[in-house]
């Protein structure tokens, strides 16, 4: 299938691992031209190398880093905002500086490039802007709240920015990937297994069978999984997909939800 993107302009942050680069090395692959973001030079020097994109330093967690962004990448025609962290943490021990930094790196980091990028697509009447949400925003861990918290954030901005697109040709939509096989997983399924010493694929079991239990696949999902479907509400064959919260989690979330 032919999503003709070859004569578009893509730029992915938090994409120099898991599902970020997955995602660009697919745009990449469709004939996009794709632009990453990375705050560890030697990291963005490997993704670009391995994904084919254009690499920018700079980090849109901070408000500096944002503009810096901008300023190097003044237009685009599809915006992916990918950058996120995750940890499992007790309710009572979620600090107030854990709450600011878990919302400005996964929340605020893509309202700010929405903001500056919404405009231009309008203007032109073509783009696509795609907020990488998660299970989490609608099924929040309890070990996980302040994570759920920025995720369930992230679906209301974009439903929210989609409800300005009326009447014109630019879209706004979330995906909502499960547990997803990425750099550091193997580590956070350890911090939550009853045994952290087990063989990596007993946790794995272990973690769906008493974390995620409504899992369909029981498995984790692998990256180019989730890039496959951001592929296609990316380019211009979804254009009847607007403001919707598109889940690839194995089935995690039940339908009423």
């Amino acid at each position: 299938m032919d999503l003709q993107l070859n004569t578009k302009t893509a730029l992915v942050t938090g994409a120099t691992a898991g599902i970020g680069l997955a995602i660009a090395k697919r745009l990449v692959a469709e004939g996009a031209e794709v632009v990453i973001c990375g705050r560890n030079q030697q990291k963005l020097d490997a993704a670009v190398d391995e994904a084919g994109a254009r690499g920018v330093l700079a980090d849109p967690a901070t408000a500096e880093g944002a503009a810096a962004l901008v300023a190097a990448v003044p237009d685009v025609d599809i915006l992916i905002n990918n950058l996120g962290i995750y940890e499992s943490k007790p309710f009572g021990e979620i600090t107030d500086e854990d709450w600011r930094h878990f919302f400005e790196v996964n929340v605020l980091s893509g309202a700010r490039l929405a903001r500056a990028y919404f405009p231009g697509m309008v203007a032109r009447d073509w783009g696509r802007i795609i907020f990488i949400a998660s299970e989490s925003g609608l099924l929040v861990p309890p070990d996980m709240v302040h994570y759920g918290m920025t995720k369930t954030a992230q679906l209301a901005i974009a439903r929210g920015l989609a409800a300005n697109t009326k009447g014109t040709r630019v879209t706004v939509n979330s995906v909502l990937p499960g547990t997803t096989r990425s750099e550091g997983i193997v580590d956070f399924l350890r911090s939550v297994a009853d045994d952290p010493n087990a063989p990596e694929e007993e946790i794995e079991r272990g973690f769906f069978a008493k974390d995620r239990p409504t899992s369909l696949i029981q498995r984790m999902i692998e990256p180019e999984e989730v890039a496959s479907l951001v592929a296609y509400v990316a380019s211009p064959l979804s254009a009847a997909t607007n403001g919707a919260a598109l889940r690839v989690d194995g089935g995690i979330t039940p339908t009423i939800v």
